[in-house]
């Protein structure tokens, strides 16, 4: 038993604290006349990491209201996601528009 406790790899803790941390921020799609129902789909799914079905809900609700939630995540990564979202759309011709915004 001592010789085990000797071949075990030595664990650090690394502890993070609140001022470590990136404030978290929402990620809101807005909703156009012009760009395909499929389309935003598509971004939510492949930028966002959502499901199918998730994907598909937050669609209709930005459709019907406007705009709606997407995600929370770290400031540089919300912006991240929503710039590539921004690049994606613009590649194929469309107005689609996410905002970042504080929590």
């Amino acid at each position: 038993m001592e010789g085990l406790l000797h071949a075990l790899p030595e664990i650090q803790v690394n502890e993070e604290t609140d001022a470590d941390l990136e404030p978290l921020y929402t990620v809101v799609v807005h909703n156009d006349d012009v760009t395909p129902m499929n389309f935003v789909v598509e971004v939510l799914k492949q930028i966002f990491f959502l499901g199918n079905d998730r994907a598909a809900e937050i669609m209709l609700t930005a459709h019907i209201k406007g705009s709606a939630y997407v995600q929370t995540l770290p400031k540089s990564e919300a912006q991240r996601r929503a710039d590539r979202a921004h690049e994606a759309a613009r590649m194929e011709g469309y107005p689609l528009r996410f905002t970042v915004e504080p929590e």
